[in-house]
């Protein structure tokens, strides 16, 4: 075993004792320290038993068997225990040496944390980390922001644990400075609320409005995991709906309890889209139709008093099926269309010029988010990096386009079956949003203008002037100060 190890590394919990092992199974010497010194022993002494790993009970321990310049890794809490272990590890640090931040921890945070360590002559990392347990021991998307001096020092070891593409590219590639990194996985994280949502929403369908069964439906994921929406979140549904559960023998889906809790990725995207004004209604209706699974009691209470269809579908169900494929497609397209427009807003807010393919090829293995299409979101990308919106690439047009009709036709279906759609009827609502030449925000900027004197802008003279007009004759010619979307 060496005497110094490659790379340090704070909290024992599951992501964290996945992440040693798989550093060390790439030949890196890892050190280890938990707050829970017990912790430690536990983990040395078994499943890290006879492995380059080193096992530390302090902070100044950990970072003296470090080589220099000694990066330590933090896979805690986001929040107030960050900036603990931040203000604790530094005071043993020296300048140029590296803390890194593996958490999910909010983007401003890490802004404020990069700036504050650099004055201290310290370099910091703020890196978001998918792919949960399984990701982390065999290959997670690692997505690294920060202080660019600290890139060169743990490119070798993130490049060499992350995910690999079919061709052997990494999934992990540096993304911008200060809050970059983790901005891109709070986004990664709203986008995996509206898929999953997505996925709940045409099993709803399926179970509710067409009566079908958990092995049913079993089938009918496992047929889409071989086509275009083939990913990790189709596939694992696919197992879900066959697991039996040992107690009852009825499918377990069927005996999970409907409420759903959210960690505040999901809001915290939600968020920045209001912050930096890009419309992303599809991730934040994930948001809510989590907020509404939660008041199960209301809901329970609601349903004995609101009425509402009682019909059952009578048309032909493979043909549906198909069709819901293609709605739930189109719909996963507008999701992720929303947020590279709030990825594209924030780099242009904070200078971090990010490259969209990358991203697209970091999400593509490991991460929760996987999915065959991301290696078409990376050609778009890669043909016109500053495409204005993902819908608007050749590829996703014509698919948008053709699936349009069936995409429609299932939202009609479950607005008649009395089945709740939120996140696929918002994608068509963004969808016909966008593609509209003229929305009623002039009624909107009238009636502003009308009760508030905020003025207007008119389609005859050039973008920039403002216009008010005394719409009642008592008003007089005084405006209030000028709105600016």
């Amino acid at each position: 075993m060496s005497e110094k190890a490659d790379i340090g590394l704070v909290g024992l919990a599951v992501m964290g004792e996945n992440l040693i092992l798989n550093m060390e199974s790439k030949g890196f010497t890892v050190a280890c320290f938990n707050r829970t010194v017990s912790k430690v022993d536990d983990f040395v002494n078994g499943r890290a038993k006879g492995k380059n790993i080193i096992g530390c009970h302090t902070v100044e321990e950990l970072v003296n068997c470090l080589e220099p310049p000694r990066r330590v890794m933090l896979m805690v809490k986001a929040g107030v225990p960050v900036d603990a272990f931040i203000d604790l590890v530094s005071q043993h640090l020296s300048e140029g040496d590296i803390i890194i931040d593996g958490g999910n921890s909010h983007f401003p945070d890490t802004i404020r944390r990069c700036e504050a360590l650099a004055e201290k002559g310290l370099l910091y990392i703020g890196t978001g980390v998918s792919g949960g347990e399984e990701g982390a021991l065999k290959g997670p998307s690692i997505m690294p922001g920060g202080n660019e001096k600290a890139w060169p020092h743990v490119k070798d070891i993130f490049q060499a644990i992350s995910a690999k593409v079919d061709d052997g590219s990494p999934c992990c590639e540096w993304l911008g400075s200060d809050g970059a990194g983790h901005f891109v996985k709070m986004v990664h994280n709203g986008i995996e609320y509206g898929d999953m949502q997505l996925i709940c929403e045409a099993y709803q369908i399926m179970s509710k409005g067409l009566g079908m069964s958990a092995m049913e439906m079993h089938e009918v994921f496992a047929e889409w995991n071989e086509g275009v929406l083939d990913s990790y979140l189709i596939e694992i549904t696919r197992d879900i709906l066959a697991k039996v559960d040992d107690h009852t023998g009825e499918a377990l889906v069927d005996v999970i309890l409907d409420t759903a809790g959210q960690k505040g990725t999901g809001k915290w995207t939600s968020q920045a889209g209001l912050d930096l004004g890009v419309g992303i209604p599809q991730i934040t209706e994930a948001v809510f139709a989590r907020c509404l699974s939660a008041i199960k009691e209301e809901r329970v209470a609601a349903s004995s008093q609101l009425v509402g269809p009682t019909g059952s579908y009578d048309g032909n169900k493979d043909v549906f099926i198909a069709k819901l494929r293609d709605a739930v497609y189109a719909s996963k397209i507008c999701s992720y269309a929303q947020g590279y427009q709030l990825l594209r807003a924030a780099s242009e807010e904070h200078d971090w010029n990010l490259n969209y393919g990358e991203i697209a090829l970091m999400w593509r293995g490991g991460c929760i988010i996987r999915a065959q299409f991301l290696g078409d979101i990376k050609d778009a990308f890669d043909n016109e990096p500053d495409l204005a919106n993902l819908l608007l690439a050749p590829y996703f047009t014509d698919v948008v386009a053709a699936a349009q009709d069936s995409w429609r036709e299932v939202i009609k279906t479950a607005i008649d079956l009395g089945v709740a759609v939120p996140a696929m009827g918002t994608a068509l609502n963004y969808y016909d949003s966008y593609r509209a030449d003229r929305l009623p925000a002039n009624l909107l900027q009238a009636q502003r203008d009308y009760f508030g004197a905020h003025t207007y802008e008119r389609i005859d003279h050039p973008r920039g002037e403002y216009f008010h007009t005394n719409w009642t004759g008592e008003g007089g010619t005084t405006s209030a100060s000028t709105y600016v979307v």
